[in-house]
């Protein structure tokens, strides 16, 4: 069977929003697949506030909630598998679940620099602009034969 998860959490998610409170979440960024700005993450999590009113775009069809949102002014996009979700409440008076971190594993059929340049993002250790430099150097040229 798949993970009930995504499920559990759409329904908190509507539950607390008809209540007219604000579903905050709080998320594992050491699980594969975490987008978020690395800047904000403390001891490898972060809490968001997912409220409608805070976020555009919201899409939680699929393997992961994503959305766009402001940091320090900042337009960001987020990606958060639901795997990585520990915890979904109301802000006002904390109601709501925690749930178990998922760990999947990551996918064998990419390429393994591909691999080691998305965990290096993902696990917030470097930003894209960091990993690209990384890979620019003196151009070089090779004989073929």
């Amino acid at each position: 069977m798949t993970s009930n998860k995504p499920y559990l959490v759409r329904a908190f998610y509507e539950w607390i929003v008809d209540n007219d409170l604000t579903p905050y979440i709080a998320v594992d960024c050491s699980v594969y697949g975490v987008i978020v700005p690395p800047a904000y993450i403390t001891d490898n999590q972060i809490v968001l506030n997912i409220s409608p009113a805070s976020v555009g775009g919201i899409s939680m069809a699929g393997e992961a909630i994503e959305f766009s949102a402001r940091f320090g002014g900042k337009l960001e996009h987020l990606v958060i598998p639901f795997g990585a979700i520990g915890a979904i409440y109301a802000k006002e008076n904390g109601v709501g679940t925690a749930l178990p971190i998922e760990h999947p594993a990551e996918p064998e059929n990419e390429p393994a620099e591909k691999k080691t340049e998305l965990s290096a993002v993902d696990a917030n250790t470097n930003t894209n602009e960091e990993v690209i430099s990384a890979k620019k150097g003196k151009p070089s040229l090779k004989v073929i034969k």
